[in-house]
Formats: structure tokens, C-alpha cells, sequence
């Protein structure tokens, strides 16, 4: 009877780390990356040497235990967000955090840029860990990126038709840089030859101080551009030597279509200096970075740690995660077959089954009740026994 009361205790205590487990899961229904913990129970059995006495077989139930916890680390939602560096996996890999000679990984996180110029998890110091070109796992800093260098301008692109009726286009407001980043607008004014008949244009181009740059001709043969006026060459030498291409060997014609001419610039190369307004991850799993004057750079490929076990993981707060060492660690890049592909302007939100929680809890209830009806029963029956008397 006394070890019916063990057993009964077995009980008591199985269920009430199970019910903390299940409270734990619960409760973090809405934390980020959450993955819950599975409840299993297992029997214990005492063996004795086998004889058969006054009570019966020396082999006896124990009881039952919590099994040892086993996390899920089923997917859950993917729920947008505002933030370029709010991240999650799409699959079954971790992003990796360095935090000294300690590495953490985590399913999801928002992250910020640092003053030290790291992307780091918000409210932490955590580094977000980067492939290096050996496929190391490096952190990332942008502070050697935080301006984008000048180019000058060296071509302008042109398209469409001009109207071999017409007698001028003019095209204005045309943005070119000098090698220092200093912008000019130019204004190019096309103005037909009429002894020419139609076929030939005089192209002026002034700068934004009503200064002629220079004059060149553009000729025509059956409305295609001649090749040796196809590409003009302007140079302002009073704004750093900017020389630009006047570029028509693609996609411009000269027909007939009356006073309208469609003629337009249709791509301007080179840029000014840029200052950071963005950093983000690209749909490549790269960490990216935009400028203000339109420009993106390229940094590194977003580290992702791929487990062959990932029971092997430990918890810790947050929603991290450490690795002892043991089993196998693969680091990739995005879009890896095996570990996903990491997603900008997502969280990956808890995979709590709020359904199966209360379904657990239930059965955990009444294993708690049965259990604690074991202990009462057998103390009566103890009672009982010490109320006989001797005749």
C-alpha cells in the first residue's frame, strides 16, 4: 500500500511538470518564433529478484515520469511586417547570432543597425552573422559603406522617333553628373537643316547656365540613323572635364509622323555621392543597401545554420537557441534545399496549437485526479490497517 502511494505521487508530479509545460506553451501563444514543447509520459517499472511472497511478485509498477521534452520545430506563420530587417526562415534553418565567442541562432528577429555600425537583434547586443568568402559565419558592419561614390556621367540614351517634318525638339531638365558628384542639367535642342531635306539635324547642347556646349550634326538615311553620326561626343570642360555620349545607335528613327516628334531620353548613366536610407535584405538572402541617390550595394548572403538533429538544440530565453557541438552543422546561404530561404519583412509567429494545448490539458486534469484518488485510496486503506485490533 505504501507503494501504491509512491506510484499515485509519481503521478502527482509527472502531471504537474506536464501542466507547466503546457502552461508555458500557452502562454507564449503570441511571442515570435515561439515553438512549443511536446508532452509525453513514459512508465517506470521496479524489478525485484523475482520471488513470489506474501504481496505478491517481487517485480512492481513505479509509476510514470515526463518523458524528456522534445521541442517542435514545425513552421509557423509567416506574418508580415513594415521592417526591411524584421527576418524569418521560410524552411527549416536558423539565422545565426554571434555574441562573442558564443554563437546563438534564432528561427526570427527584428533587427536594427548598432552605433558600431552591426545589424544586431533589437534589444540586444547579438550580431546577425554573414557569410564570409571562405563560407564563414562573420559578422556584418556597414560602417565603411555609409556613402555611395560619385560616377560621372559618360552617356545618354536616346529612343523614339523624331519627326522629320518637324523643325525643332527641344529636351530639357537632362540631370548629368561631374566626376565630383556636382549635378548639371543640360538641355539638348534638336533643329532640322532644311537644305538638308529633313535628313539632317543640328544638335545643341547648353548646360544649366545657358552656356552652348557645342554643336554636332545627326543624319538620317531612309529614316535609320547613319552610323557615323550615331554617337555624339559633348565635352564641358569647365565642370571637371564631364564628357558625355549623345548615344542614338538603338531604337531611334526619323519618319514622318508631322509636327510631333516622340523622341526622348530614355536612360542617363552615372550618379551623385549618396548617403544610406535603407538597409534591408534582398529576395537573394543578401543583406542589402539603398542610397539616396538610387543606388544599392551588395553586401554578404545572410548566414542560415542547417542541423541534421535539431533536438540537439538547447533553449534559452528569447527564443534562442545553442548548440552543443554535438551532430552535424551546416552553414549555407539562402535558398539552400534542405534549410530554406531567409524572408525580409516577415515574422515568423509561435506554432502553438492552441486546440491540442487544451486537449493536453484536459487529459493532464484527469491523470492528476486519477493520481491523487490512487494516494487518497491507499492512505483510507492504511488507516483501515491500523484500526484492527487483536482478539
Amino acid at each position: 500500500m505504501f507503494g501504491a502511494i509512491y506510484t499515485g505521487l509519481s503521478g502527482l508530479l509527472a502531471y504537474s511538470d506536464g501542466l507547466q509545460t503546457i502552461s508555458n506553451n500557452v502562454a507564449n501563444l503570441n511571442t515570435s518564433g515561439f515553438k512549443a514543447t511536446s508532452v509525453r509520459f513514459s512508465d517506470q517499472f521496479n524489478s525485484g529478484n523475482g520471488a513470489v511472497g506474501l504481496f505478491g511478485s517481487g517485480a512492481q509498477g513505479g509509476g510514470v515520469r515526463l518523458d524528456d521534452l522534445q521541442v517542435s520545430f514545425q513552421q509557423g506563420d509567416l506574418r508580415q511586417s513594415d521592417d526591411g530587417l524584421d527576418l524569418a526562415i521560410d524552411g527549416s534553418g536558423f539565422l545565426l547570432l554571434l555574441d562573442g565567442d558564443r554563437t546563438l541562432y534564432t528561427r526570427t528577429g527584428s533587427f536594427i543597425v548598432d552605433n558600431e555600425g552591426f545589424i544586431v537583434l533589437e534589444g540586444t547586443d547579438y550580431r546577425l552573422a554573414v557569410l564570409d568568402d571562405a563560407g564563414r559565419a562573420v559578422a556584418v558592419n556597414i560602417d565603411s559603406n555609409r556613402t555611395n561614390a560619385p560616377v560621372a556621367t559618360t552617356t545618354i540614351r536616346f529612343a523614339d522617333n523624331l519627326s522629320s517634318t518637324a523643325t525643332e525638339q527641344i529636351i530639357s531638365d537632362l540631370v548629368v553628373f561631374d566626376a565630383n558628384g556636382v549635378e548639371h542639367v543640360w538641355q539638348v535642342r534638336f533643329a532640322r537643316d532644311g537644305d538638308a531635306g529633313g535628313n539632317a539635324w543640328d544638335v545643341i547642347v547648353t548646360n544649366d547656365e545657358d552656356e552652348e556646349i557645342g554643336t554636332q550634326r545627326l543624319s538620317f538615311t531612309q529614316g535609320e540613323v547613319d552610323a557615323d553620326s550615331s554617337q555624339l561626343v559633348f565635352d564641358d570642360p569647365n565642370n571637371d572635364g564631364l564628357s558625355v555620349t549623345l548615344d542614338f545607335s538603338e531604337n531611334v528613327t526619323s519618319f514622318s509622323s508631322g509636327e510631333l516628334s516622340t523622341l526622348r531620353a530614355a536612360g542617363i548613366d552615372g550618379n551623385g555621392i549618396g548617403t544610406i536610407t535603407n538597409v534591408t535584405v534582398n529576395g537573394q538572402g543578401r543583406v542589402e543597401i539603398r542610397y539616396s541617390n538610387g543606388e544599392t550595394e551588395d553586401i554578404a548572403a545572410v548566414a542560415i545554420a542547417d542541423f541534421r538533429d535539431q533536438q540537439q538544440l538547447q533553449r534559452a530565453d528569447d527564443g534562442l537557441f545553442i548548440h552543443d557541438g554535438r551532430g552535424e552543422r551546416r552553414l549555407v546561404a539562402s535558398d539552400d534545399p534542405a534549410a530554406g530561404r531567409v524572408v525580409a519583412g516577415r515574422l515568423e509567429a509561435s506554432n502553438v496549437d492552441l486546440s491540442e494545448q487544451f486537449g493536453e490539458l484536459i487529459l493532464i486534469q484527469r491523470g492528476f485526479q486519477a493520481s491523487s484518488q490512487i494516494v487518497s485510496v491507499s492512505n483510507d486503506m492504511i488507516q483501515q490497517l491500523f484500526g484492527i485490533r487483536g482478539q
